[in-house]
C-alpha cells in the first residue's frame, strides 16, 4: 500500500522529469536525422536535416524547462526533492540561490547541456554546408549529456542522476532520523525537515555565481573544433574544416581560460590558502584541455598557411575535447574524492562517463585510422628558418607539458585500475613549478622570436637584426626587474622572467608594425604579450610573496593555539590593543555576526615615526564561519596597491555561539579578575591595560534607561573617559542612595574589556570609590590572523584582460575570413 506523504508538492518534479526524458529523446532523435542527412547523397531532399533541426531545437527547449522547474523549486525551497534539500536553505540570498542551482553534479550537467544546445543552435544557423556532420557530432554529445540527468534504472543499472529525485528516495530517512521510524511522522516528514543543508561555506562568493557559467561554456565549445574536425575526416573535407573551426577554437580557448581564472580569482578572494593557484588536481583537470587547444590553434594556422601539420593540428583539437571529457570523469567520478577539495562524490556515474571518453575518443582514432592513406600530410623536410615549424615545436612543449600534468594528476586513477599505491606529490605547488617552468621558458621564448619569422623561409640576416634588439632590451629590462623583484636567488626564475620580458618586447615590436599596416598580427601580439605578462605576474607573486604577519615568539597564547599553522606568521590581537607589525599598525576594532558569518573589522594605520602623523589608514574585513563538518572556514580580505596587494585572512577566532553558551547562566563579574578599589577625585587617572582612564567632575543629574528616583532619593554619576591611543570612549557609572540603601549602576565597555562601578562618596576625603574590573587577557576577546603580501600581482590579471581582448580581435578576424568564403 502507498504512503500518502503530506505536504509533497509532486507536480514540478514531474514536469522537470518530463523535460529530462524528452530531452534525451529529442537528443537522440536529433542525431540520427543528421546522421542519415550526411549520408544522404540527394542534395534536394532536406527532410533529415529539417527533422534534425527540429529535435535539436526541442531539446533546446526541454532543457530550458529543466533549469527554469529547477530554479523554481530551488527559489522556493522545496524540501521534498533532495537536490534542493541537499543545496540551498532559506537563509541564501537569491544570487547565492544562484550558486546552489549548479553545486551539485547534476545541475553542471544541466549547465554543460544548456551551453552545448544554445551552441548547437547558432550552428544550425551559422554552419552551412557543415550543419549535418558538425550537429550530428554535437547532438550525439548531447545524448551524453542529458543522458546523465535521466535518474532511471534500466535493468537494475541506474543511468544518471535526476535533479528531480525526492529527498525521500535520495536517502533513507526511517535509518537515518530515528524519529521517522514512526509511520505517522514519516507520513509528514516534511513538518520535521524546515529546511535544506544550504550551500558549502566556500561558494558562498559572487565569484561563484559567475564562474561555473563560464567555465562551462569553455567546456562546451570545445565540441565545435571537434565537431568540425570530425566532420572534415567523415567527409572527406580534409583541408576545408579549418577555417570555419578556427574561430570556434579562439572562442573555445578564450572563454574556457577567462573561466580557469576567474576560479584563481575565487580561490584568491575566497579561499585561505594564500594564493591563486595550487596545482589542485581539479584545477589541472580544466587547464590540460585548455593548453592542448592553444597548441591545436597554432598548429591549425601553421596548416592554413603552408600546408604542414595536418596530422598535429587535427590530432590536437580532437584530444581536447577528449580530455575535456576526462576532465570531467577526474571531478565527478569521485576518483579524486581523496586528493582534491574541488571533487564531486560518486553517484554512480563512473562507468557511464568513461563510455562517454572511450566513444568520442574512438570516434576519434577510427576515423584517423580510416582516413590515413587520404591525409594531406607532407613528407617535406619544414625549414628551421620558419614560423610553422617553431609554432609546431612550442605546440610540441605545450603537449609534453599537459602530458607530465595528466600523468602526475591521474596518479589515483592508476592506483584504482592497477592496485597500484602511488602517493601524489606531497608539496604540489612546489613539484608542479619546478616541472613546469622549464616548459614556460621555452614556451615564451619561442612566441618571442618566432614572431620575426615568416612561414616556408625566413632571410636569416634580417631575422637576427630584428631580434637582436628585443634580446639586448630584455637582458637589460630582466636585469632591473630581478633586483627590483628579488627573485635573484633562484635561477629559473632569473629565466622565466627574461623569457617572458623577451615574449612581451618582442610581440610589442611586431604590435607597433602591426599598427602599421601588417593588422592582421595584432590579434596573435595582443595574446602573446597577455599570456606573458600572466605568466610574469604568476612567477612574481608566487616567488616573492611573504607573510608579514611575523611573531617572533612563535606562540600564539590562545584556545587551541596548536591549531595554528606557522605560528610564527600569525599575529594574535587583542579587541582595540594595537600591535606594530612591520610599517602597520593594526588594530581588531570590532566584530559583527550575521549568521552563520562572522565579519571582523581591522584596522590598518602607517604612523609616520617622526612626526606622528597618519600617513595611511584602511580597514580590512576578513571573515569566518563555523561548519560543522569542515570547521574555522575563513575567507579573506585584500587592500589592493598599485605594485602589490596585502592580503590577510582569519586563521583563528573564538566561536561566538559557544562563548555566549559558556556564559550563560553565571554573574557577569566572573568573567572578570577581581577588581581594582582605587579612591579617585576629579582630573585623577588611572592606567588600565586598554587606555588610560581620567576621571570627571561628579555629575548630579545622571540619566539612565533604568534609572527611576523617588522624593528624597539621591543618584550621582561619574564621568570616565579611557584614551585608547587617540580615540576616547566614554562611559558614566552612577551611585544611588534610596532610603537608607545604596546602590550602583555598572557601566561595561565590552570593546576594552572592562566593567567599571561607582561604590562609595568619600565627603570627607573629597574623593569617590571607584571599582575597576578587568578581563583576563585570555576572556577578552581575541582574533588570530595572518597577513601576507603578494608584491606586482597586478600584472597576472592585467595579463588575463589583455589575453583576452587578443583573443576576441583573432576571433572577429577569423570570422570576417570565413564569411569572405
Amino acid at each position: 500500500m502507498d504512503i500518502q506523504f503530506i505536504g509533497e508538492n509532486l507536480l514540478p518534479g514531474k514536469i522537470g522529469q518530463f523535460f529530462i526524458v524528452l530531452a534525451f529523446a529529442a537528443s537522440l532523435l536529433s542525431t540520427i536525422a543528421y546522421f542519415f542527412a550526411t549520408k544522404n547523397k540527394d542534395l534536394t531532399d532536406r527532410s533529415w536535416t529539417r527533422l534534425g533541426r527540429i529535435s535539436f531545437l526541442i531539446n533546446w527547449a526541454s532543457i530550458i524547462g529543466i533549469g527554469s522547474t529547477l530554479f523554481y523549486l530551488i527559489l522556493n525551497h522545496y524540501n521534498e526533492y533532495y537536490y534542493v534539500w541537499s543545496h540551498s536553505s532559506k537563509e541564501l540570498p537569491v544570487y547565492y540561490i544562484v550558486s546552489a542551482f549548479w553545486e551539485g553534479q547534476e545541475g553542471s550537467f544541466w549547465l554543460w547541456a544548456f551551453w552545448q544546445s544554445l551552441l548547437g543552435a547558432i550552428l544550425i544557423w551559422k554552419a552551412k554546408s557543415w550543419e549535418n556532420g558538425v550537429m550530428t557530432v554535437v547532438a550525439f554529445s548531447q545524448v551524453f549529456l542529458t543522458s546523465m540527468m535521466l535518474g532511471v534504472e534500466i535493468f537494475g543499472e541506474r543511468i544518471g542522476s535526476s535533479p528531480f529525485i525526492l529527498l525521500r528516495d535520495g536517502m533513507n530517512l526511517k535509518e537515518m532520523v530515528p524519529i521517522f521510524a514512526d509511520p505517522e511522522n514519516y507520513k509528514n516528514y516534511l513538518k520535521f525537515i524546515t529546511d535544506g543543508k544550504g550551500l558549502n561555506p566556500l561558494l558562498q562568493n559572487y565569484w561563484m555565481v559567475i564562474h561555473p557559467p563560464t567555465l562551462f561554456l569553455g567546456f562546451a565549445s570545445m565540441v565545435v573544433p571537434f565537431a568540425y574536425a570530425v566532420a572534415g575526416l567523415w567527409q572527406k573535407r580534409y583541408k576545408d574544416w579549418v577555417k570555419p573551426a578556427m574561430p570556434w577554437a579562439l572562442f573555445a580557448v578564450m572563454i574556457l581560460g577567462t573561466g580557469i581564472i576567474m576560479g584563481s580569482f575565487w580561490a584568491y578572494e575566497a579561499l585561505n590558502f594564500g594564493g591563486f593557484w595550487a596545482w589542485d588536481p581539479v584545477e589541472n583537470a580544466s587547464i590540460i584541455p585548455w593548453l592542448t587547444l592553444i597548441a591545436g590553434v597554432h598548429v591549425m594556422i601553421a596548416f592554413k598557411n603552408t600546408g604542414h601539420a595536418f596530422f598535429t593540428a587535427i590530432a590536437l583539437i580532437l584530444i581536447s575535447f577528449v580530455l575535456v571529457l576526462y576532465a570531467s570523469f577526474l571531478t565527478r567520478s569521485g576518483v579524486l574524492g581523496d586528493t582534491s577539495v574541488h571533487s564531486f562524490t560518486d553517484l554512480g556515474m563512473f562507468w557511464h562517463l568513461v563510455l562517454y571518453i572511450l566513444v568520442f575518443l574512438a570516434i576519434s582514432v577510427i576515423l584517423l585510422v580510416l582516413r590515413w592513406k587520404e591525409l594531406p600530410i607532407t613528407n617535406k623536410d619544414e625549414e628551421t628558418y620558419s614560423r610553422e615549424f617553431w609554432m609546431f615545436i612550442g605546440a610540441l612543449v605545450i603537449t609534453v607539458a599537459c602530458i607530465q600534468v595528466i600523468f602526475s594528476t591521474s596518479v589515483p586513477v592508476f592506483n584504482q585500475a592497477f592496485g597500484t599505491k602511488f602517493a601524489p606529490p606531497i608539496d604540489a605547488v612546489k613539484y608542479y613549478n619546478q616541472w613546469q617552468a622549464p616548459f614556460a621558458i621555452l614556451v615564451t621564448i619561442v612566441s618571442g622570436f618566432s614572431q620575426f619569422l615568416k612561414y616556408k623561409r625566413t632571410d636569416t640576416r634580417r631575422f637576427y637584426s630584428s631580434l637582436l634588439a628585443s634580446l639586448v632590451f630584455s637582458i637589460v629590462i630582466t636585469a632591473g626587474f630581478v633586483y627590483l623583484t628579488g627573485v635573484y636567488h633562484n635561477l629559473m626564475y632569473i629565466l622565466l622572467t627574461f623569457s617572458c620580458l623577451f615574449a612581451i618586447l618582442s610581440n610589442a615590436k611586431i604590435l607597433g608594425q602591426a599598427f602599421g599596416g601588417k593588422r592582421k598580427l595584432i590579434g596573435a601580439a595582443v595574446a602573446h604579450i597577455g599570456f606573458a605578462l600572466l605568466l610574469l605576474g604568476a612567477l612574481v607573486a608566487a616567488a616573492t610573496n611573504r607573510p608579514i604577519s611575523l611573531n617572533a615568539a612563535n606562540f600564539i597564547p590562545v584556545k587551541d593555539f596548536e591549531k595554528v599553522e606557522k605560528p610564527g606568521e600569525n599575529i594574535v590581537l587583542y579587541k582595540n590593543e594595537p600591535k606594530k607589525m612591520g610599517r602597520y599598525t593594526v588594530t581588531y576594532t570590532s566584530d559583527t555576526t550575521i549568521a552563520p558569518n562572522t565579519y571582523y573589522k581591522l584596522n590598518f594605520k602607517v604612523i609616520d615615526e617622526k612626526t606622528g602623523k597618519i600617513k595611511e589608514d584602511f580597514e580590512l574585513n576578513p571573515h569566518v564561519q563555523v561548519n560543522e563538518k569542515m570547521g574555522l572556514i575563513a575567507s579573506p580580505d585584500t587592500k589592493h596597491y598599485l605594485t602589490y596587494d596585502i592580503y590577510t585572512h582569519i586563521t583563528s577566532a573564538p566561536d561566538k555561539k559557544e562563548t555566549h553558551e559558556d556564559h550563560e547562566g553565571h554573574s557577569e563579574e566572573e568573567n572578570y579578575k577581581a577588581p581594582r578599589i582605587v579612591n579617585v577625585s576629579t582630573g585623577d587617572t588611572l592606567h588600565t591595560s586598554s587606555g588610560v582612564l581620567t576621571v570627571g567632575a561628579l555629575n548630579s543629574q545622571p540619566k539612565a534607561k533604568s534609572l527611576v528616583l523617588a522624593p528624597g532619593d539621591l543618584a550621582v554619576g561619574l564621568p570616565l573617559e579611557i584614551n585608547v591611543n587617540g580615540k576616547i570612549y566614554k562611559t558614566e557609572p552612577i551611585f544611588l542612595i534610596k532610603g537608607n540603601n545604596t546602590f550602583d549602576f555598572a557601566r561595561n565597555l565590552d570593546e576594552l574589556g572592562l566593567r567599571l562601578r561607582f561604590t562609595k562618596v568619600l565627603p570627607e576625603q573629597k574623593k569617590v570609590e571607584l571599582q575597576v574590573y578587568e578581563k583576563p587577557q585570555q576572556a577578552k576577546d581575541w582574533v588570530v590572523f595572518k597577513s601576507i603580501e603578494f608584491p606586482y600581482i597586478n600584472l597576472y590579471w592585467v595579463g588575463t584582460i589583455v589575453m583576452v581582448i587578443g583573443f576576441l580581435i583573432s576571433i572577429f578576424r577569423r570570422q570576417k575570413e570565413v564569411k569572405a568564403v
